[in-house]
């Protein structure tokens, strides 16, 4: 089963045509991170939000605010502090000249949100930003606000500092579609790195899509269909991280404390299927599955005392259900 519409079947091209284009002009600037780059692209393209978890020094930020220019969307930075209130990221009630109050929106009124070390601010906080990713509105004065259409949020948050830091309640976690593992370049990426960011030349990027064409194109990865047996394989996979239940796997019965949700079978699907288009196929297969789970799975599943003992990662369990 495919996409038979011709009209479709072009859409889907002129994606994995986008695609291409847009991997290479991130490429002028982003050097190597390519599963990290695609990832975030087919996230955005299906709705999702991802949370990046690397280092300080990664290039996160050059990396989110490099696709809202390639993308030609409002970009905005929020760095989470101790001290950060809801009010200073969706905005808040101000009395106007005409002693009127009026509200003045907040940095979450952008296309691409980049919400850097979500961890260093309090649950009051990542709750204002979770309710606007989850809802795309947010609340103030008992008034709801819709925010601007395409809405991301990319998140970030550093593995090795724990100290001061809120980490992220399973629930909230849940909310996003990817998690995305930053690792160090290789020898010879950080050589062009250091070499591209040492001299003067700075690198003109081109607007490839704008706001509308992206909604066209999420709308189409909904369209895209997909065979009764690759929709029971990636619900399976998610039911095999359940432990103590009727498909729980061995692997997850031993390691694991607690499964996935039904979300994460969403993702998977929605993930496969943006995954087929931007390699130019009109419906996704299982491998299309396997190549989005780990993004989807390893925040999902919570790892008991004895795979911590055993220094079993969300990795190495998640390859076996494989």
């Amino acid at each position: 089963m495919a996409i038979t519409n011709g009209t479709e079947v072009e859409a889907v091209d002129a994606l994995a045509s986008s695609y291409k284009t847009l991997r290479k002009e991130i490429s002028k600037v982003i050097v190597g991170q390519d599963k990290v780059v695609e990832a975030v692209i087919i996230s955005l393209f299906s709705n999702g939000h991802s949370l990046l978890v690397g280092v300080p020094g990664l290039a996160k930020t050059l990396l989110v605010s490099t696709i809202a220019e390639v993308l030609d969307l409002d970009f905005k930075r929020i760095q989470f502090t101790p001290d950060l209130m809801p009010s200073d990221i969706t905005g808040s009630e101000v009395l106007g000249e005409n002693r009127q109050f009026k509200f003045n929106k907040g940095p979450l009124f952008s296309n691409i949100v980049l919400a850097d070390e979500i961890n260093r601010t309090p649950p009051k906080t990542q709750a204002a930003l979770l309710e606007a990713m989850q809802e795309r509105q947010i609340t103030s004065g008992g008034r709801f606000y819709k925010l601007d259409t395409p809405f991301f949020v990319l998140a970030t948050q550093n593995p090795i500092e724990q100290e001061g830091t809120y980490p992220l309640p399973e629930a909230q976690l849940d909310r996003f579609m990817f998690n995305i593992p930053l690792d160090y370049p290789s020898y010879d990426e950080e050589l062009q790195v250091v070499k591209a960011t040492t001299g003067v030349k700075k690198e003109e990027l081109k607007h490839i899509l704008n706001a509308e064409q992206i909604l066209q194109y999420q709308e189409l990865i909904r369209k895209i269909p997909i065979t009764d047996n690759v929709l029971e394989y990636a619900v399976s996979t998610v039911s095999k991280t359940r432990p103590g239940t009727e498909k729980a796997d061995p692997v997850v019965n031993e390691f694991i404390g607690w499964g996935a949700g039904p979300r994460a079978s969403q993702y998977l699907v929605l993930g496969a299927k943006c995954h087929a288009a931007i390699h130019g196929k009109y419906a996704p297969d299982i491998e299309d599955v396997q190549a989005v789970a780990k993004n989807v799975l390893r925040h999902r599943i919570v790892r008991n005392f004895k795979a911590e003992a055993e220094g079993m990662t969300e990795d190495q369990i998640i390859d076996q259900l494989l």
